[in-house]
């Protein structure tokens, strides 16, 4: 049985101070607090279902996710929500990210299928609605598969897709250091060196403190080649917190 909201919850729930969604969510990081993962989880997909296209709603949970290790919960969970609502593009790219949570929890063979999978509800994203989140989490995606596979290519286009974006937008946003770093990943696995020293320095000079680029700026040759292959291992859990985006609108 669910617990009951508290006090203060309920009541900005009847004076129509917060939304349901609102409530949901102020129940679940109340339990998150207190470790509860299991409250938390089941508040989180409540205000998720109230507000499905919710960007911070959908990552606050799977963080929650990664934590109990409730991986297969939350892919059917997102399965249903955008069955219920196909229109909602956050929704598509959080169902996405949910197989990306899983892959360091899978096998080899298994950890392909997912990243597969995920890259089909990045794209279904983009179709609904062409953001920056959506170009760089596909582009970013497609640079962790192997060269065999030639999508490095894929991933360079779809960041160059974010990168005009960020420099169309009035205001520097923290995140945008990310299309910086792997725009040029994404150079420097299709062989073009002297592109990704470019767009490396180019981040440089806007976010000076930024110790990714100064590592790949202070590296050559092998050395680099060993920094770059250890950030894009697919064995490693990928950050997909995605905090900043609605901390730096």
């Amino acid at each position: 049985m669910r617990k009951p909201l508290p006090v203060l919850l309920l009541l900005s729930l009847l004076t129509g101070a917060w939304s349901d969604g609102e409530v949901r969510f102020k129940n679940a990081e109340k339990a998150i607090a207190s470790k509860d993962y299991t409250t938390a989880l089941t508040e989180f997909e409540a205000a998720l279902t109230a507000d499905p296209d919710n960007i911070q709603y959908g990552s606050e949970y799977r963080q929650a996710v990664i934590q109990a290790k409730e991986y297969d919960r939350c892919i059917k969970f997102f399965e249903k929500l955008v069955a219920d609502h196909p229109n909602s593009p956050n929704a598509y790219l959080n169902y996405g990210f949910a197989y990306v949570d899983k892959i360091p929890a899978a096998g080899t063979i298994t950890q392909v299928i997912l990243a597969n999978t995920a890259l089909t509800y990045f794209t279904k994203s983009l179709e609904l609605k062409p953001s920056w989140i959506a170009y760089y989490t596909r582009g970013n995606s497609y640079l962790y598969w192997p060269k065999i596979f030639g999508r490095a290519a894929l991933g360079v286009a779809d960041l160059e897709q974010a990168m005009k974006m960020q420099k169309a937008d009035s205001q520097k946003r923290s995140y945008h250091v990310r299309a910086y770093i792997s725009l040029g990943d994404g150079y420097w696995k299709t062989d073009q060196l002297d592109k990704a020293k470019a767009v490396w320095k180019e981040g440089l000079e806007l976010f000076s403190d930024n110790t990714q680029l100064k590592a790949r700026l202070s590296k050559e040759g092998d050395a680099l080649k060993e920094y770059i292959d250890d950030v894009l291992d697919p064995n490693k859990r990928v950050d997909t917190n995605l905090q900043e985006i609605w901390t730096n609108k």
